[in-house]
């Protein structure tokens, strides 16, 4: 799992740190593994590190070894108490701030041995992950390819312009980016994965948007936009929310790429874990059946 963790992180103190391990402590770890093995695993370089062809069949089989001893403790874990599983998860920032919460909150809360790893990532970096076997779930936009991927509908999740109440698009029920692209925004922080989304399609019309404040999350857009800093993009169920405390209007964006429903992923579903399958399973429960439950 250490090694799994430098070469998906690309450095041996990142992926340390994802091992809850000493950077000494994880050196010393990859050295011994290269010692037993009598070959290098890891290419140093000043940007970190890179697998070497031994590396990269290292790779392979510990992911192997590693989704076996998952669907081990899933189905082991049926007979007692003693291990415990846990599931590796990628998401974009809507699914993570807006959808998932409750919908983890109550799985976690039926499977009390059962972690797990939720990493946000734009909709492209989620779907090569899966394919490259880097998690078991990932929840991605429509709008990309996911060719060779079991997917399924798992929430709608529309982007609207939310503005001030006197703002002159006040009143309208659909806009375009491109009428709004000039003017001042809100935005969220550049490594959302939102933010990168609205970034490329804004680029994309040869615009480069003017962001006067950057914040965390939608509530901090909201509340930004609320008191005339900017315009913001946000998913619609946080517009909605917030509108009920703020003083802020919303606006459909017309925009083929903003209209878009969020897709649960997976390789295979047969293939999966046990863990895993419990909870793609739990994440495709609609809503009223979870409630009336």
């Amino acid at each position: 799992r250490l090694f799994l963790h430098v070469v998906e992180a690309g450095s041996l103190t990142a992926g340390a740190q994802r091992s809850h391990m000493t950077l000494a402590s994880a050196s010393q770890r990859v050295r011994g593994m290269e010692d037993a093995l009598g070959s290098p695993l890891l290419t140093r370089h000043a940007q970190g590190v890179r697998p070497t062809e031994a590396g990269r069949t290292l790779l392979h089989h510990a992911r192997v070894v590693l989704q076996q001893m998952e669907r081990m403790r899933g189905e082991l874990g049926e007979y007692g108490q003693g291990l415990k599983g846990h599931v590796r998860f990628m998401c974009g920032t809507s699914a993570l701030n807006e959808h998932l919460p409750e919908v983890l909150s109550r799985f976690l809360a039926q499977h009390p041995r059962i972690s797990v790893d939720l990493e946000e990532r734009p909709s492209p970096d989620s779907v090569e992950a899966l394919r490259a076997g880097l998690c078991d779930i990932g929840i991605v936009s429509d709008a990309v390819s996911t060719e060779g991927l079991e997917c399924h509908p798992f929430r709608r999740d529309d982007l609207v312009l939310v503005m001030p109440r006197g703002h002159a698009l006040a009143g309208r029920r659909r806009v375009h980016l491109a009428e709004v692209a000039d003017s001042e925004f809100v935005g969220l922080t550049e490594d959302s994965a939102l933010q990168r989304l609205v970034t490329q399609h804004a680029r994309a019309m040869g615009k480069q948007l003017a962001y006067r404040v950057r914040v965390r999350n939608f509530e901090a857009v909201c509340g930004m936009v609320e008191h005339g800093i900017g315009v913001g993009i946000v998913p619609q169920t946080a517009a909605v929310r917030c509108a009920r405390s703020m003083k802020i209007a919303r606006a459909g964006l017309s925009d083929a790429w903003a209209e878009r429903t969020l897709m649960a992923c997976v390789r295979s579903s047969e293939d999966l874990p046990l863990n895993a399958r419990r909870m793609l399973e739990h994440l495709l429960t609609p809503p009223e059946k979870v409630a009336a439950k």
